[in-house]
């Protein structure tokens, strides 16, 4: 199968930075879509970059100047520049994936990877 794999989260002050990063593993697979999600306690888990094949990206309103996604096809890996962080950034971050695999395609998540902004 194929394993998604996040780092990069963590703790930060308000107006600080980080990247994330999250690394597919796995074999004969290719990818289309990669985007992030983010999700708070009490809340729904929300969409807050997508990136296609193409390199096209997509930001929640939200995070739209702040936040870069990019992806390293090479490496299977996808990215999310975070600057200027505010603490309603704070939440459990995915990662998440459309995998073709042996002629079929599926969404893949990370394990999620922690990220707290204080102020």
């Amino acid at each position: 199968q194929v394993q998604l794999v996040e780092s990069g989260g963590g703790l930060v002050q308000a107006g600080g930075s980080l990247r994330l990063s999250c690394a597919a593993s796995g074999s004969m697979f290719s990818i289309n879509a990669m985007g992030w999600y983010r999700q708070a306690p009490g809340n729904e888990r929300e969409l807050v970059a997508v990136i296609t094949s193409g390199d096209s990206t997509n930001y929640a309103d939200s995070v739209k100047g702040r936040f870069t996604i990019s992806r390293d096809n090479a490496k299977n890996t996808v990215y999310l520049e975070m600057n200027s962080l505010k603490p309603e950034d704070t939440a459990v971050y995915y990662c998440n994936a459309d995998v073709r695999r042996f002629g079929r395609t599926r969404n893949y998540w990370g394990q999620g990877t922690q990220v707290t902004v204080s102020s």
